[in-house]
């Protein structure tokens, strides 16, 4: 991954999108694959019908890095 960084106002933007991706919303290797600053406590492991469920996919970092979140 790279990223063109315009001066130092650009590079506080990025990373601080970034850290707010990383620490809130990416998969962890950790119960129920929760993010470190997730408030929520891990719930028990229930089997998902991939099927009956929509994906919701968002761009940030200019589309270098895609959050998907289920559907409502």
């Amino acid at each position: 991954m790279y990223a063109l960084i315009y001066d130092e106002a650009h590079a506080v933007k990025v990373l601080t999108e970034y850290l707010q991706h990383y620490n809130g919303h990416r998969p962890h290797q950790s119960p129920q694959q929760l993010p470190p600053d997730s408030a929520q406590s891990p719930a028990p492991t229930a089997v998902a019908d991939l099927q009956a469920r929509r994906i919701r996919r968002r761009s940030t970092l200019g589309g270098l890095i895609k959050e998907y979140q289920r559907a409502a």
